[in-house]
């Protein structure tokens, strides 16, 4: 167990989005900074979403001016459609994530269009970004195991959306468990069947611990051969738009696992913990993660 795992921090978005405190452009480009002190390389930034429907991510541009230079890391852009394409490309962002649900009913409340409109919308970027030239492009498949307003979602709804994908050409695929609902054994089958439908294509797993299953999933990935993972720093986040949605798998426990089984992550977990620490009072709540509340060991 020598292999390098990724972790994309998803803490200054993801983390952020669904807590009742707002932190300014400031403070949330104070935390990237600090996340990338702890050797994160990979990280979700900024959120090109309506203001109205999410306060939290509000002026994503200025976040994005405040973290000039560091050509070695990546501040990546979450976007929904073109337009916030174009305001990711001329904000800066290193990187682009395109959220696309994976039924209607999530995508309807929380994106306003269905899977047919969302692939249309992917379609569109994928378009424009061949003929301007563009940062590099990945997907994210929300509700990808389970949906708070559909039920369940099937193995076959996640393929189809898959080989649309690559039929694209998109190199990076996640698959996200948005409202914490999956287990090991559906993980593993469903990679089996994503990899099948598109073997060109770099898997990268998100998982949520409502359920406190979050860091099996993640074990399970592993397992399968999936070497990049989402978390957030102290295990806030959640989604506005699912109901009881709790947070992401924390990164700090996440990398203190992995480290236990001598995997390398390239992340500091003591400083992580501080971090960790910081934006929880930030926020005015304590981080969730179990490292921040029994430390690390040896």
């Amino acid at each position: 167990m020598t292999d390098h795992i990724e972790i994309v921090e998803v803490g200054p978005r993801d983390g952020l989005q669904n807590e009742k405190a707002i932190l300014g452009p400031i403070d949330r480009a104070q935390f990237v900074r600090r996340l990338e002190d702890c050797g994160v390389r990979r990280i979700e930034a900024v959120s090109f979403v309506n203001p109205a429907r999410v306060p939290q991510m509000a002026q994503a541009e200025a976040v994005m001016a405040d973290l000039v230079g560091q050509t070695d890391r990546s501040r990546i852009g979450l976007i929904l459609n073109r337009r916030r394409w174009s305001r990711a490309v001329a904000a800066g962002c290193d990187e682009m994530n395109f959220a696309l649900c994976a039924t209607d009913g999530f995508g309807i409340r929380n994106q306003g269009a269905s899977v047919a409109e969302q692939l249309t919308a992917l379609k569109e970027i994928v378009a424009v970004r061949a003929e301007r030239g563009g940062p590099p492009l990945s997907l994210t498949i929300a509700v990808a195991f389970g949906c708070p307003f559909d039920g369940e979602v099937s193995e076959e709804q996640v393929v189809d959306i898959v080989r649309a994908a690559a039929t694209l050409g998109i190199e990076e695929i996640a698959l996200a468990d948005t409202i914490g609902v999956a287990d090991p054994w559906t993980v593993r089958a469903r990679i089996a069947a994503v990899r099948a439908a598109a073997p060109a294509a770099r898997l990268r797993l998100h998982f949520h611990d409502t359920r406190n299953t979050g860091l099996a999933n993640a074990c399970a990935g592993i397992e399968s051969g999936v070497r990049i993972l989402d978390a957030s720093c102290g295990g806030f986040g959640g989604c506005p738009f699912a109901p009881a949605a709790t947070g992401n798998i924390a990164t700090e426990d996440l990398a203190y696992m992995l480290h236990r089984a001598g995997f390398d992550t390239g992340l500091d977990i003591k400083a992580l913990v501080a971090t960790a620490r910081w934006v929880g009072e930030k926020l005015g709540k304590p981080p969730v993660s179990a490292l921040s509340r029994a430390g690390g060991f040896p």
